[in-house]
């Protein structure tokens, strides 16, 4: 028996930069481009949190 495409388990998407992208359909670019978005996101809340405990250690130091 035959296995449907729908049955198979998706390959987790992944980028590399500097990738070409002319293989890729416009729905691959979509979801690459929210995968992006979404590690950019995330990046800048893990930035936010080290600064604040960065700034609390220096105001503690210094005072």
């Amino acid at each position: 028996m035959p296995i449907e495409d729908d049955d198979r388990p998706r390959k987790k998407i992944s980028h590399e930069i500097g990738q070409d992208l002319s293989l890729l359909s416009v729905e691959e670019l979509a979801e690459r481009i929210a995968l992006l978005r979404s590690e950019i996101e995330r990046l800048e809340a893990a930035s936010t949190k080290k600064r604040a405990s960065k700034d609390a250690a220096n105001s503690f130091f210094k005072s």
